[in-house]
């Protein structure tokens, strides 16, 4: 047995806050917290998780606010094969700019720039929304009201720049992989989509027992933390994943049959992820902060992997 309990970074029972006075309709509210340093804490990163499964009431619920941290706000469709289809137009304020969004998208947000509200213009199948706030595991904002001086955005930014409206497709495992994404995950997130964001977020869905299995081997990344979510589709019950997991971290096996984040420290061995059971679609995403490209990140250990057998 390693020395240390891995145990501790996994995390399977989020954080569910208190009830705020405002009460939304069909969508999960208040969100979950699925990483913070209430959690693990040594951690400064903080990730809510949460469906919407038809138009939200009141609409917009969120107001205008202000962080102190970079932010990502991912929007990703419900619908496995076809998941570009975010199912909903919605538009949420940035800076002083209304960005509109009808597909999987993410969006950074700088630190310090206005943002929100978000409204839903149009509602058609459940999709999932996850915030990623980096460099702190609590989660603060202020009201733009309270914004401090000399943050203020810059009104002549575009900030469509800061929108990824499409996922590219860079993630390729060594050999097919049948009943998962193919031939490559989505990467929702790196410096080459947003070159002032430094992190890349990918994921890819799950929809069969994978082929072969294993399909990630062990790994290591020495310079980056990784922080890996799988979550299943059943927004009524958003703590059911669809499947269970064998992960290996620090070569101890973590049971991941649950929605359930694990954190990653720098220089440990992961992996194999082995399925030993499915019972409906789900997905697997990875977020390797610090890390702005495929090479720097390398989710999963594919590049490594293929480089050694020369490919």
């Amino acid at each position: 047995m390693p020395d240390i309990n891995y145990e501790k970074y996994l995390i399977k029972e989020p954080i569910i806050q208190s009830q705020p006075a405002l009460n939304v309709q069909n969508r999960t509210f208040p969100p979950l917290i699925y990483l913070s340093s209430a959690q693990i804490p040594e951690i400064k990163y903080n990730i809510e998780f949460g469906w919407v499964w038809g138009m939200p009431q009141p609409n917009p619920y969120l107001d205008e606010r202000v962080g102190e941290y970079d932010e990502i706000l991912l929007n990703i469709g419900g619908d496995c094969y076809n998941p570009e289809e975010l199912g909903a137009d919605i538009e949420y304020s940035l800076g002083d700019q209304i960005l509109s969004i009808s597909s999987t998208s993410a969006i950074f947000i700088p630190r310090g720039v206005r943002h929100g509200p978000l409204k839903y213009k149009e509602f058609r199948h459940p999709h999932v929304r996850i915030s990623i706030l980096l460099g702190t595991g609590e989660r603060k904002y202020a009201s733009a009201a309270d914004q401090k001086p000399g943050t203020e955005a810059d009104t002549n930014i575009d900030y469509e720049k800061y929108l990824v409206r499409k996922p590219a497709y860079e993630v390729i495992a060594t050999t097919p992989v049948k009943n998962r994404q193919e031939p490559a995950s989505m990467t929702l997130m790196n410096r080459n989509l947003v070159p002032e964001c430094n992190i890349y977020v990918e994921g890819g869905w799950v929809w069969g027992m994978p082929d072969p299995n294993p399909h990630i081997f062990e790994h290591v990344h020495r310079d980056f933390e990784e922080l890996v979510l799988h979550f299943g589709t059943d927004y009524e019950h958003p703590e059911e994943l669809g499947g269970e997991i064998d992960f290996s971290l620090g070569g101890q096996s973590l049971k991941v049959d649950k929605t359930a984040m694990i954190f990653v420290p720098k220089g440990i061995c992961h992996g194999p992820l082995i399925w030993k059971k499915y019972s409906a679609p789900h997905l697997e995403m990875a977020i390797v902060p610090g890390a702005g490209s495929l090479a720097e990140a390398d989710p999963g250990g594919h590049q490594e992997k293929m480089q050694k057998e020369g490919y």
